[in-house]
C-alpha cells in the first residue's frame, strides 16, 4: 500500500528546475553491521572479514571524508543488512534529484528505507527505481553531464530505462556499457576531475565506450572518490597507481580499505556524495 500510495505521489524530477542549485559537500555514510562478514561476495572468493577492524577503517574513512571539507551525515543504521555499509548502491543523485534504487539483489532492498529518509531531510526531490527494474547505485559513474550506467548482474534493462527517464529530462545524456567481469561498473572505472576515466583494462568489458581512457596497474587504482579540485580518495592497497596519479599533478589521499575489499567494496562505495542541493 505504502507503494502505491508514493507511486502516485511521486514528484516530477522535472519540478524544480527553476530553483536555484548551490555547491554542497555533504556526503552520506553508514555504519557497518554487526552483521557485515556475512555480506554478498560473486566475483571473487569469499575471506574471513574482521569486523571490527572494518569498524576502525570505516571510521578513517570518514575522517579522511570530514578532513577534506565534506560533512558527513550519518544514515540510520541496518544492523540486520550485512551489506548495509555500501550506502552508494541505495541511491543515485543527479542535482538534487534523490533516485531511490531497486537493488539487484533482493536481500538488500531494505536498506532503502533508512536513505530515502536521509535524502528527503535534505530537501532532494525523492524518487524511485519500480519493478520489474533493478538498479545498484555502484553501476552509475557521473562524467559532467554524461551519466553512464552498468548493465550487469545487478542492474537490468528495466532499471537503466527508469534511470533514462528520471535525468534525461534534467539535461543527462545515458549511456549504457555492459558489465560482466565485476560487481559493478564502477568496480572497473571511475573518473578523474577533468572527466578522464582510469579503469583497469582486465576488469573493464569496453574501454573504447570511454573517451580518454586512463588505463591503471591496478585493480583497486580504478576507484577513486573526488574530494576536491584534483585531490583524490583511494584505497592503499593500489600505490603503483597512486604514484601514477601523483604524477599526473593529483593530491592523492589513501585509506586502508581492507576488509570492504574482501566484499567487492572500493572507496566510492561507503559515501554518496552530494555535490549540488537547492538553496
Amino acid at each position: 500500500m505504502m507503494a502505491d500510495r508514493r507511486r502516485r505521489t511521486a514528484p516530477d524530477p522535472t519540478a524544480d528546475q527553476e530553483r536555484p542549485l548551490v555547491p554542497s559537500k555533504k556526503a552520506l555514510v553508514r555504519r557497518p553491521s554487526p552483521r557485515l562478514a556475512e555480506g554478498l561476495v560473486t566475483h571473487i572468493e569469499r575471506e574471513k572479514v574482521d569486523v571490527d577492524r572494518a569498524v576502525e577503517q570505516w571510521e578513517a574513512y570518514v575522517e579522511a571524508l570530514r578532513t577534506h571539507g565534506w560533512e558527513t551525515i550519518e544514515v540510520e543504521p541496518a544492523d540486520d543488512c550485512p551489506d548495509s555499509v555500501f550506502v552508494e548502491d541505495t541511491v543515485v543523485m543527479y542535482r538534487n534529484v534523490a533516485l531511490i534504487t531497486r537493488p539487484g539483489a533482493e536481500s538488500r532492498r531494505e536498506e532503502t528505507a533508512g536513505v530515502e529518509e536521509a535524502v528527503a531531510r535534505l530537501g532532494c526531490s525523492v524518487n524511485w527505481i519500480w519493478e520489474p527494474g533493478t538498479l545498484d547505485g555502484g553501476d552509475v559513474l557521473k562524467v559532467g553531464e554524461t551519466v553512464y550506467v552498468g548493465r550487469g548482474g545487478r542492474t537490468n534493462a528495466a532499471g537503466v530505462q527508469q534511470l533514462r527517464a528520471a535525468f534525461e529530462p534534467l539535461g543527462a545524456r545515458v549511456v549504457a556499457v555492459p558489465v560482466s567481469k565485476v560487481l559493478h561498473l564502477k568496480s572497473a572505472v571511475t573518473a578523474l576531475p577533468d572527466g578522464t576515466v582510469v579503469g583497469h583494462i582486465p576488469k573493464v568489458d569496453r574501454p573504447s565506450l570511454f573517451p580518454g581512457f586512463l588505463s591503471v596497474p591496478e585493480e583497486s587504482g580504478a576507484h577513486v572518490v573526488l574530494l576536491g579540485a584534483h585531490k583524490l580518495l583511494m584505497a592503499a592497497s593500489a600505490p603503483q597507481t597512486a604514484e601514477l596519479l601523483t604524477d599526473l599533478g593529483h593530491e592523492v589521499v589513501t585509506v586502508d580499505i581492507g576488509e570492504f575489499e574482501k566484499l567487492e567494496g572500493c572507496v566510492t562505495c561507503l559515501s554518496v556524495r552530494l555535490r549540488e542541493l537547492y538553496a
